[in-house]
């Protein structure tokens, strides 16, 4: 996974400074945005299910494969000088199909690979290396070789760390589903049992809920109007704009240790909330940024706090979800969550340019920092919480 992210660190630079080469308009990044996550958004609960069925070991080397394969292509055609708009738009699709078996399968895995004691401490510690490949290392790296060798040259790398992936996850040892996990015959009974079951728990639902509105409304404009700003406002290079995505994976390497070593706050889903509000609102610090420090410190600043709310998420998923549903689970969250994805691409181009990307960015933050917070109040929500906080004041009272 460490490789893996690094390459899509690279990716996450690459993509965006390839599309403004190819076409300096918001409106291009947006639509290859709406290519990558739609087939993902389409795919997750069929990858759901695949990943309660099946070796999830097999499914994530598959993901991969399909995944290096697409990046591989890309990286070809950029080299070649051959590389289109329209030749982006078709091979990020294929490279969301791959993530829609990928995203279920991992988080699913975990919970097999860990015991049930040390499920914080590793869900911390996937908060430390994800970041730290993923937004610190990759991106620095990527823009660092975009400037060096050229864009194609780095999916290139970036494919290459999937083959890496895939090599880590053949060594391991296999690790089949029970018979008594692997659920009834039919995968559309089983899809219907994990939304049953997110549907009975409003800690669940509700969460998947907001997230879905809150990613709406600020993923599209970070992903396609911060490069932009970089590249045209701020007078950046690839490499600028790998040091401020880079930011954003120290903040969050910086905040998943301290929950390690702390442990979780009693009142869990109050504190990710109260994080999560914090991360999305500051989201509208890249409006106002007027030189890269800035918008390093809102990235950093972001990182830090979002990463703290998704340890506490993962734990909570682990631990209060059954371990026959989680693959299912983990897909519907994903589904849910960045279900409305596409749309914040497809909207984000049009908007900006009606209202301007630094007022986008500016009501990104407002919208979803409010739309977060107010889902915290919403009736059941903090039952888990309060049932926690009932058990350690029994057990106190008692020792």
């Amino acid at each position: 996974m460490t490789v893996s992210m690094l390459g899509d660190g690279i990716y996450f630079v690459a993509i965006a400074w390839q599309v403004y080469e190819l076409s300096n308009a918001p409106t291009a990044l947006s639509a290859v945005g709406v290519a990558w996550t739609l087939p993902m958004v389409l795919f997750l609960l069929l990858g759901g299910v695949v990943s309660d069925r099946l070796e999830r070991r097999r499914v994530l080397i598959a993901a991969d494969v399909v995944r290096g394969i697409a990046i591989a292509a890309i990286g070809v055609l950029s080299v070649t000088g051959a590389l289109e708009l329209w030749h982006l738009i078709v091979i990020v699709a294929i490279y969301g199909v791959g993530e829609a078996f990928f995203g279920p399968a991992f988080g699913a895995i975990v919970p097999q690979l860990v015991p049930p004691t040390l499920l914080v401490e590793a869900n911390s510690l996937n908060q430390v290396v994800r970041p730290l490949a993923h937004r610190l290392v990759g991106p620095a790296l990527g823009g660092w070789l975009i400037a060096a060798v050229g864009i194609g040259e780095a999916f290139l790398v970036d494919a290459a760390s999937f083959a890496v992936s895939a090599a880590a996850l053949a060594l391991m040892q296999a690790r089949p589903l029970d018979r008594s996990e692997a659920g009834e015959p039919s995968a559309l009974r089983e899809a219907v049992e994990g939304l049953r079951f997110v549907r009975s728990q409003t800690w669940l639902w509700g969460t998947l809920l907001a997230a879905s509105v809150a990613v709406a409304a600020f993923w599209g404009p970070v992903e396609v109007l911060v490069p932009y700003i970089v590249k045209n406002d701020l007078g950046g290079g690839a490499d600028d704009l790998g040091l401020v995505f880079a930011a954003g994976g120290l903040g969050a390497v910086v905040a998943a240790p301290v929950l390690a070593q702390r442990g979780l706050p009693r009142r869990r889903i109050t504190f990710m909330y109260v994080v999560w509000t914090l991360a999305t609102a500051v989201i509208a610090g890249y409006g106002v940024a007027t030189a890269l420090w800035q918008a390093m410190l809102v990235s950093f600043v972001s990182g830090a706090t979002a990463a703290a709310g998704l340890v506490v998420w993962a734990t909570l998923m682990q631990t209060l979800v059954p371990g026959r549903l989680l693959g299912r689970v983990q897909s519907v969250d994903w589904l849910v969550s960045i279900g409305l994805v596409p749309v914040s691409f497809a909207a984000t181009g049009p908007l900006a340019e009606a209202i301007g990307h630094d007022e986008t960015l500016i009501w990104a933050g407002a919208v979803s920092g409010v739309v977060t917070l107010a889902f915290l109040f919403l009736p059941g929500m903090r039952d888990p919480e309060r049932a926690a906080v009932g058990r350690y004041a029994a057990e106190s009272a008692t020792s």
